[in-house]
């Protein structure tokens, strides 16, 4: 049984009060670790670790800070192998799509960060005669990095490597659900000479340490990624501190398919769009909206692709989906999917929770599932689901198709699936959303705004917008007269 530690001040230490959780893989349903269940008393050493290592990180040349985030990367693409087979164990997802798109995409954020900053140029301002100004950006201090379960090492590099590069020492909260890579993460930032104390890493629950990490006095900056109903927790726990919050929340994505598609590039974009990591992504999406002329080619066809995929054991090369997070996320997913059939939806495929064959008979599997001819009221038109559910609808015209979009109250990801360029244009520009994407799913570049519109977020991560988050500008006048 792997035992986990907090990494506070360069070292890994139990929870000071002895308790720990179990890490439990939902493939197996095996307990596969232990790991701290920490408190207040943990939160404190580290946020202390932290904050005496601020000066001595903040002065330190950015050439240097830089150079020390393209270690890391390094020894996350050194270490790819090892460290997908523990993020598969952990989320229950495909090793091979772990290995494939997680790592690199944990090694391109710190790559991109490292890059950023020694090209990031502060703004003068000339005022002729009188003088002029110029900006500083200075780090905050101690900032805190709360991150989901779904994408564990993708996401907590996304904030940890703009937070370090810019000066700043953290303290990171992984889910309690997947911690291993977490865990990893910090061996090797240690390798690659992070200072003690600039990096540290509680386990716990969001009651038990997660809540003690936003409430702490020297807590700078919170930087989070999850739940909606979370993250209103936070903003309400810092709006009297008047601390910089970024949250990136829920989502319950359209895809927008029009009559003048293409569906030999929109069915296959659709089943990855709808579930990838089964379904476990927050961009992923989760409603497709289909015009009424091309419906029953698009069910048709997507039926076909979505039973062709492969379910079963995370280690088989040929598995296309693996398990869902937990036996409780298992059973909640499945109730949405009851609740259609009383509702009088017709399930096209899947619909069921299984259980695979040989050493995964007991994990939390769920089949890729469809669903239409759901009331226009449905819940699970609305509800973020989190899972292998996809809902369609059909529609007729494109205002009808814009309003079923931006019906429901998040407004994170959409995709629109059209050859016809100005309604393209059109659309995008109509639809609440932070991300569009037409004719494509989730391809990314760091240098963009990622964040979302209404109940799914505050604030903007990637590019520029992540290295101001983590940054104070101060303006200085220098005067000529």
């Amino acid at each position: 049984m792997k035992q986990l530690g907090n990494f506070i001040d360069g070292r890994f230490q139990p929870a000071s009060s002895g308790a720990f959780l179990d890490d439990i893989e939902p493939a197996t349903g095996s307990v596969i670790a232990h790991l701290p269940d920490s408190d207040a008393a943990d939160v404190a050493q580290a946020v202390a670790a932290a904050k005496a290592a601020f000066p001595g990180w903040a002065a330190m040349n950015v050439a240097e800070r830089a150079a020390i985030l393209e270690r890391l990367a390094q020894l996350i693409a050194d270490n790819a192998d090892d460290l997908a087979a523990l993020e598969s164990t952990d989320t229950g997802k495909p090793y091979k799509l772990a290995r494939e798109i997680d790592m690199g995409r944990a090694q391109a954020n710190l790559k991109f960060f490292a890059g950023a900053m020694t090209h990031w140029a502060s703004a003068g301002h000339d005022m002729g005669p009188a003088g002029f100004n110029y900006t500083r950006r200075e780090p905050l201090g101690v900032v805190a990095l709360i991150t989901p379960w779904n994408l564990p090492l993708y996401l907590l590099t996304w904030k940890l490597a703009p937070a370090l590069v810019t000066g700043n020492t953290v303290v990171a909260k992984p889910s309690e659900l997947t911690p291993l890579t977490a865990d990893a993460l910090c061996g090797l930032a240690r390798q690659a000479g992070i200072p003690d104390g600039v990096f540290n890493l509680i386990h716990g629950t969001g009651a038990g340490c997660g809540q003690a990490l936003v409430d702490h006095s020297d807590i700078k900056a919170v930087s989070f990624t999850g739940g909606t109903q979370t993250g209103r927790r936070i903003a309400a726990s810092v709006a009297p501190r008047l601390l910089k919050t970024s949250l990136e929340l829920g989502g319950k994505n359209p895809a927008l398919v029009f009559d003048d598609a293409d569906l030999d590039k929109t069915i296959p974009g659709l089943a990855r769009a709808g579930f990838t990591n089964q379904g476990q992504v927050c961009l992923c999406s989760s409603r497709f909206l289909i015009h009424e002329a091309v419906y029953d080619e698009v069910v048709e066809r997507l039926v076909a692709a979505v039973k062709a995929m492969k379910l079963g054991d995370p280690n088989d090369p040929d598995t296309d989906q693996g398990a869902v997070i937990s036996s409780a996320h298992q059973a909640k997913v499945m109730g949405f999917i009851d609740q259609a059939r009383a509702e009088g939806g017709r399930i096209l495929c899947g619909g069921q929770a299984i259980e695979p064959v040989g050493r995964c008979r007991d994990g939390y599997f769920i089949l890729p599932t469809l669903i239409a001819d759901l009331p226009t009221e449905s819940r699970l038109h609305f509800d973020e689901i989190f899972g292998p559910v996809v809902t369609l609808q059909r529609f007729s015209t494109e205002e009808e198709a814009i309003a079923l979009a931006n019906s429901v109250d998040y407004g994170l990801a959409a995709t629109v699936w059209t050859e016809h360029l100005p309604r393209a244009h059109r659309v995008a520009a109509s639809l609440q959303s932070g991300i569009i994407w037409i004719n494509n799913w989730l391809v990314r570049d760091l240098r963009t705004p990622f964040g979302g519109m209404k109940d799914s977020g505050l604030g903007r991560e990637g590019g520029n917008w992540s290295l101001e988050f983590f940054t104070e500008p101060k303006n200085v006048f220098v005067s000529q007269l």
